[in-house]
């Protein structure tokens, strides 16, 4: 697969294009936002695409067109206002489905956040968790084979490689190396296609995680 990665040059897109760059099985195109990102991406042999979450749908087609599978792992940011966290963590989500949609390619992964799917335990993130629920409800609509993956809080640590994945865990953390690592293992495991889980360190590999999924 050649897979189209929006969020490229947040930490957790950072790891899965690297991770990707070096697969036997897939290649990468990374969505960045402006040429000073998109030199970095190409001096260690990354193709990338400029587009914006907060431009057209057309030009995410555009950006994403001969690719086979979308991963969203943008994000507005912990230091941004309500207004950006809907910009981009829904209405960016909202249009990059769309445009995969658009170009025909049916395989999409959203990283979400653990307990976005359960109202009552959002807390004070209302307005993050908002916007990943139902940019969330827009994927399961949308006919593309997805699969939405909700890590719990995220940690710059090296990863581990083990990991706990179930449909309703507590809140725990993870490191964003293997979040990117759970997202390369998961685009063409079959079991994981139309489904959703919570992802937070654990005990299982990787692999036999998502095998129980």
């Amino acid at each position: 697969m050649k897979v189209f990665v929006v969020g490229a040059n947040g930490q957790i897109g950072q790891h899965l294009v690297h991770l990707l760059k070096e697969s036997p099985e897939h290649t990468v195109r990374a969505m960045i936002r402006n040429e000073e990102q998109a030199k970095a991406f190409e001096t260690i042999g990354v193709e990338t695409r400029l587009a914006d979450l907060e431009g057209s749908v057309e030009g995410i087609v555009e950006a994403a067109r001969g690719c086979d599978a979308f991963v969203f792992t943008a994000g507005s940011g912990g230091h941004t206002g309500a207004d950006k966290t809907i910009l981009i963590d829904l209405d960016g989500a909202a249009k990059s489905i769309e445009a995969a949609t658009i170009l025909g390619i049916k395989r999409f992964i959203m990283v979400s956040a653990i307990q976005a799917n359960n109202r009552e335990n959002w807390g004070s993130m209302k307005y993050y968790m908002t916007a990943k629920h139902h940019a969330d409800k827009i994927l399961k609509k949308s006919g593309l084979t997805y699969t939405i993956i909700r890590p719990g809080g995220l940690l710059n640590e090296p990863g581990t490689g083990n990991v706990s994945i179930a449909e309703d865990l507590p809140t725990a953390s993870i490191p964003r190396e293997d979040v990117a690592r759970t997202i390369l293992a998961t685009l063409t495991k079959e079991n994981t296609f139309n489904r959703s889980f919570d992802l937070v360190s654990g005990e299982v590999q990787i692999s036999d995680a998502l095998n129980r999924v």
